[in-house]
């Protein structure tokens, strides 16, 4: 992707995220008034019902006092966590709405932030700066991921850890869309990359096999890919089909991998 693409490709997705912080609208938030303290109780507790495994897999009070980084802070909730338990933390986030939302958010609790909106695909730190580094669906957005998952490894201390999610390829979730913007529209021949590109949420979202995701970490000492089957995945199909739904499939894919 040329140097211009990629610059109208990150403007599309950050005018994208500037209307709407993610998990900040109305399905969610109802009528409640915005950044007040049921507004933001709401957001979290929606969150962590839909994706409850965001706490074993991020281990929030493992880390205490610990230096992290997260990419991407959208509503400020999981960053709220990683202050609650005590990190010394910092934030970034390409849209001016989640940087103030965040801030907002963390204010409420008494807690604050080093936060920077930014590009992640540039980081504004030294190397060896942070002993863990988080980002949880968000990498998948950028015009390239693999220069974000550069950057992060830069700036991780020696053994120091990623944690984050990306999107897997082989979900329902990807089947579900493409069998209304493919099979249904009599284009079978769209791939699902393809599909994923176009129709979740801002232009040019990525999804992964594990494999891939290898690669795109091979440069760290350690990587771990583990598909999670998602709420996300099970909405639509009967009830009685969703034990037959293995973990391999999942739409969410919890990643770690060490410096």
């Amino acid at each position: 992707m040329e140097l211009n693409e990629t610059n109208s490709l990150n403007k599309k997705v950050r005018s994208f995220w500037e209307q709407e912080p993610c998990g900040t609208n109305k399905f969610i938030t109802g009528d409640l008034p915005k950044m007040t303290r049921e507004w933001f109780a709401r957001i979290e507790e929606h969150r962590y019902d839909v994706e409850p495994f965001i706490h074993s897999v991020a281990q929030f009070t493992r880390y205490h006092g610990r230096k992290i980084l997260e990419i991407g802070v959208g509503a400020g909730t999981d960053h709220l966590q990683w202050a609650r338990a005590g990190c010394v933390c910092y934030g970034v986030d390409m849209t001016e709405a989640a940087i103030e939302t965040t801030k907002a958010h963390l204010s409420l609790y008494g807690f604050s932030s080093n936060l920077q909106c930014i590009d992640a695909e540039t980081l504004p730190f030294p190397d060896n700066t942070f002993d863990i580094v988080y980002s949880w669906g968000v990498i998948h957005h950028s015009a390239h991921p693999d220069k974000i998952i550069d950057e992060i490894r830069r700036v991780l201390k020696n053994k120091g850890m990623f944690i984050g999610m990306m999107y897997g390829r082989r979900s329902p979730v990807v089947f579900k869309l493409w069998v209304k913007h493919a099979l249904f529209k009599f284009r079978p021949w769209r791939s699902f990359a393809d599909v994923v590109w176009h129709h979740v949420e801002s232009i040019g979202t990525k999804a992964y096999l594990v494999n891939e995701l290898k690669l795109l970490f091979a440069d760290y000492s350690l990587f771990e890919g583990k598909p999670i089957i998602t709420w996300y995945d099970k909405d639509r199909w009967p009830q009685w089909i969703h034990k037959y739904f293995p973990n391999e499939w999942g739409w969410f894919i919890a990643l770690k991998a060490i410096k």
